[in-house]
């Protein structure tokens, strides 16, 4: 007797990638207009690719202009697809793949950075290890009280994991971050 074959999970995954999966950062200039986010991040979900870092702020109030910045993972030639698909919704005036912008002879990879707020309770002999530890990786106190400390940190995606993870065992409570923001290098904008 023949066994039902399962159906995939999704029809996002039904053909299999031959292309290695790569991390991209792209930077969108939008109009800043109620559902100009919600149309970028269904092209995204309506393709089966998730974001891992999302950032948008009004960043020309005279002209109602935002900058979305998008990382996202993913075969370069999905990515090409979806910034050609993004090109072509209507609020939208400019996309830029800043990963590519540094592998293409411009000046090196784009200048990313990241801040998180960091909550650590703790007491003794690990409260003073926090203490030294935000000191080194030059984390500044936002807040303290006996029982704890809040710490900003701001950096490179991975220096912002290497802070979070050693506090870790110190008492870590709780993290938020607020995704990655980018620019270019060099004297040109977007």
């Amino acid at each position: 007797m023949n066994k039902p074959v399962q159906p995939p999970a999704s029809a996002y995954f039904i053909t299999e990638e031959k292309e290695k999966s790569e991390a991209r950062t792209l930077a969108l200039l939008v109009d800043n207009e109620p559902g100009v986010l919600a149309r970028v991040i269904g092209l995204f979900s309506g393709r089966g690719y998730n974001i891992e870092s999302l950032t948008v702020s009004e960043t020309e109030h005279d002209k109602h202009l935002s900058r979305i910045t998008v990382v996202t993972r993913g075969a370069p030639h999905v990515i090409e697809q979806l910034k050609s698909q993004l090109d072509r919704i209507v609020p939208v005036h400019r996309v830029v793949d800043l990963t590519l912008l540094g592998r293409n002879g411009q000046l090196d990879s784009p200048i990313e950075r990241e801040l998180a707020i960091v909550k650590v309770a703790c007491s003794g002999d690990e409260r003073a290890e926090a203490l030294r530890l935000a000191d080194a990786l030059r984390a500044t106190i936002v807040d303290a009280s006996v029982g704890h400390f809040v710490f900003e940190i701001t950096g490179r995606v991975w220096e912002v994991d290497q802070f979070i993870g050693l506090m870790a065992p110190l008492g870590l409570v709780e993290v938020c971050r607020t995704g990655v923001a980018a620019l270019s290098r060099g004297k040109d904008g977007m």
